[in-house]
């Protein structure tokens, strides 16, 4: 691997829109005399920082290094909603996910939807999709739905195992989540064999698991994923001395909603500093081997003469958390959980430029239906990220006036007891939640407080009134929290009916389990009062 990667380097070397007249908007078709492929590589937890410094100093990712030479990087991309399947409606719909209405793991996309793929493939590409989708409906555990439709309900119980690791001791275990390995070696060979004899141009995603967390069966029998499992092989890659402890507020200093988040999460306990800077030291090292499994991609399109020919996007669907803000996973709009990587290299894409204008998943689309030479369709939340990265467009100060200077994530899922919205412009993040007045607000100078840890909304009131309101101009919030609050009650309603008689036993033994049968009848009775009132979001 290290002498191919050492070729890779030594032998290549690669090289939104304003709305128009009448609100249209414009694209870039037609700057490449012939279409390029396109290879979309999406994995699932990444954090974005660790493709920039200071974060690229923690572990080595060769790969993800490369990509970033060889082309363009958005040094602020976010996930339009930090949980799998809404984030990924948004990407593969291009629109927010109020319109989408991809409120939890359970609800996306409707699988006759038709995505930008769909699309491409009606003007001309080839398409082929290895490894994980998800964006939509259906999917997901029952615990998983039910968690999310009683975020609402007034208890708080723990759905999580306690965040832990697991090491395989072997130096020479490479291939440790064999899944992603395999829909990698699937998507090589379809290269080799289908790709390189194709006339038409292709369009080839590879979704990946990694580097979110393993399922922790240890935990009981609806388990769920918090075990950050990995070999000695890829915790080798892994900078253990350069990986920073988290600063955490005392407990009684969290914001509510975070407090919740933590708890659900199981992670309000006592945890060590080893056993802090273990769990984000192998996340890191899954990070390092989803890096190779990028590579593999890399390495095949160069064997095959088509890294030239081909646009390469690496991205990731939300972050992880892995203990700051005391919490793991994601489903929170703090850095670790919200930032994505977000990179592109091949024919005319900048090389070794780095973009800070803020951009997001529902980028994708456009992005990808400008590389076709497709009209964009007005009604995209999204913009292209061509005129950010493509050789076509030289004025760099142009840059501000391609883009909107803020980008919009929702959350609306499980682990979080109140619908959360993040405006990120510039300089600030605003985080509102709910009906925007039952809950208080986050404001953070990401400039001079890159960990977020002091929430200035009420020092600077004039800011935060500005900012929420260009937040309403975009979205009507208190409307979706309503929306949604009333959708988590037709939904359990409708799961609790399905149950019957069984209702009690089937509840009381999801993964809350541990927490729930110390007091059942509690439990129950917090939610028939849940049921029972009125359908606003009730205060935290």
């Amino acid at each position: 691997m290290l002498l191919l990667w050492v070729s890779v380097v030594a032998a290549t070397a690669l090289a939104a829109p304003d709305p128009g007249a009448g609100g249209q908007r414009r694209g870039t078709a037609g700057i490449w005399p012939v279409a390029p492929n396109v290879v979309l590589v999406v994995s699932d937890s990444f954090d974005g920082r660790l493709t920039f410094y200071p974060g690229s100093q923690v572990v080595k990712l060769p790969f993800i290094n490369f990509m970033k030479a060889h082309g363009t990087s958005f040094l602020n991309a976010y996930t339009n909603s930090p949980i799998c399947c809404p984030s990924r409606a948004a990407m593969w719909s291009g629109l927010f996910t109020h319109l989408t209405e991809s409120w939890n793991n359970f609800k996306g996309l409707d699988p006759n939807y038709t995505t930008w793929m769909d699309i491409m493939e009606k003007h001309g590409y080839r398409t082929h999709k290895f490894g994980k989708l998800d964006y939509t409906s259906g999917h997901h555990s029952i615990s998983n739905r039910v968690e999310a439709w009683t975020r609402d309900v007034a208890f708080l119980l723990r759905q999580e195992g306690r965040p832990m690791v697991n090491l395989i001791p072997k130096k020479t275990k490479v291939r440790v989540m064999e899944e992603d390995w395999k829909n990698t070696d699937r998507a090589v060979n379809w290269l080799r064999k289908e790709a390189i004899n194709d006339t038409e141009p292709f369009v080839l995603y590879l979704g990946l698991n990694l580097p979110h967390p393993y399922p922790s069966p240890s935990s009981g029998e609806n388990f769920g994923s918090s075990t950050f499992h990995t070999s000695l092989y890829w915790l080798k890659k892994v900078s253990y001395d350069a990986i920073k402890i988290p600063k955490w507020l005392p407990l009684s200093e969290m914001h509510p909603v975070d407090y919740y988040s933590s708890y659900t999460k199981n992670c309000t306990g006592k945890f060590t500093e080893k056993e802090i800077k273990n769990i984000r030291a192998f996340y890191y090292a899954m990070c390092a081997e989803t890096d190779a499994m990028l590579g593999e991609i890399i390495l095949a399109l160069r064997q095959l003469d088509l890294l030239q020919k081909t646009i390469v996007i690496y991205t990731s669907d939300h972050g992880e958390l892995a203990m700051e803000h005391r919490q793991f996973y994601k489903m929170s709009m703090y850095e670790a959980s919200a930032h994505v990587p977000l990179m592109m290299m091949g024919p005319r894409i900048k090389a070794n430029l780095q973009v800070s204008n803020v951009v997001s998943l529902v980028d994708i689309y456009p992005t990808m239906l400008d590389i076709a030479g497709v009209v964009l369709p007005q009604s995209l939340s999204g913009y292209s990220l061509l005129p950010l990265s493509s050789e076509m467009f030289k004025n760099e100060h142009k840059f501000r006036n391609l883009h909107p200077p803020w980008i919009l994530s929702e959350f609306h899922g499980c682990n979080v007891n109140a619908s959360t919205y993040m405006l990120r412009t510039d300089q600030w993040k605003y985080i509102a939640y709910s009906d925007g007045i039952s809950v208080l607000p986050q404001l953070f100078d990401l400039s001079s407080d890159p960990d977020e840890l002091t929430n200035i909304a009420t020092k600077f009131p004039e800011i935060t009134y500005s900012l929420d309101q260009k937040l309403r101009s975009i979205v009507n919030y208190p409307e979706v929290s309503a929306s949604v609050h009333q959708y988590n009650k037709e939904q359990f309603l409708k799961w609790k009916q399905s149950v019957g008689q069984n209702y009690s036993n089937v509840i009381g033994n999801l993964r809350w389990h541990q927490d729930w049968l110390k007091e059942p009848q509690k439990y129950e009775s917090a939610i028939d009062q849940w049921l029972n009132t009125h359908s606003n979001p009730k205060n935290i």
